[in-house]
This record gives C-alpha cells, sequence and structure tokens, in this order.
C-alpha cells in the first residue's frame, strides 16, 4: 500500500468574519483560519480523516520536519494551534530490522491504533512534497503570499 495525505474543500472562511483577507492577514491567523477536509490514507482505506482541519499549518510543519538535517529529525508529531494535543497528524519511523531499509508510518493522536502500513523514506517524503506544493498553489488561489508555507528543503 502507500500512503495519501488527501484534502477537499479548502477555504478560510473564518477570515471574512473576522473581517480580514488572505493578502493581508497576520500568518499565524492564515495558519489556522486555510483549512480543508484532511484525509490520510493507506490505499483505498482511510486511517484519519478530519473536516476544517489547518492544512496550511500542517504543510508549513512538515517542510520544517523535512528540512531538520536526518540526525536530528525524528519522529514528526503535528503541534497544531488549532488543537490541543500533539500528535493530530504523527508520522513515526519503524526500527530497522538487519539488512532492511529504514520505513515509516503515518497516523493520528485521534486514531491510535490506526496507521500507515510502513513505506520507504523516498516514499514518505514524495507524498509529502505533493501535499506542500498541492496546499501552497491553494494559498496563492486564495489570495495569500505563497511565502506562508516555505520552499521545500533540496
Amino acid at each position: 500500500m502507500t500512503v495519501k495525505f488527501a484534502y477537499e474543500n479548502v477555504g478560510a472562511p473564518d477570515l471574512e468574519r473576522r473581517g480580514l483577507r488572505p493578502e493581508t492577514a497576520p500568518t499565524a491567523v492564515l495558519l489556522v483560519d486555510i483549512e480543508s477536509d484532511l484525509i490520510i490514507r493507506d490505499g483505498d482505506r482511510v486511517v484519519m480523516a478530519e473536516g476544517l482541519f489547518p492544512v496550511a499549518e500542517l504543510a508549513r510543519a512538515l517542510v520544517g520536519w523535512l528540512g531538520r538535517p536526518a540526525g536530528a529529525r525524528g519522529d514528526f508529531e503535528f503541534d497544531s494551534m488549532s488543537y490541543a494535543d500533539v500528535g493530530e497528524v504523527r508520522i513515526s519511523r519503524i526500527p530497522r530490522i538487519s539488512g532492511s531499509s529504514e520505513r515509516w508510518r503515518v497516523g493520528s493522536v485521534s486514531e491510535p491504533d490506526s496507521w500507515t502500513s510502513a513505506v520507504g523514506w523516498e516514499v514518505l517524503v514524495a507524498e509529502i512534497e505533493r501535499f506542500v506544493s498541492a496546499v501552497r498553489e491553494d494559498v496563492v488561489a486564495l489570495g495569500a503570499d505563497p511565502g506562508l508555507i516555505p520552499d521545500l528543503p533540496v
């Protein structure tokens, strides 16, 4: 199977209620107000689904995580301004078995026993890059500065 970060219905309806526009709203507000319905899949199986999820904030956090040196990266636990608990999205490394390559799985503290199948680092990074690029395009389409989500590390 493979991991997939899917989302739909992206928007920022709370900005209007606050009297703000995407092109002028403060960064912290944009990060939590640009929302969509997020679904993390393992092939056809839904591992996590959450409506009105702060996808811009998640994309920015994933870029920061990928930008850390490999030896300092560790697991990813999304620390969102919108959730009381850390780890609404989490990515965990699976310990290597002698001779095997590094494997990762994706899940959520809201569904503690539900994880994607293990995937290689390259597969995980490709999916994160696809997700981040798509979110950045939607951020721009909403009228916000693309710098809200930094460039992915090279």
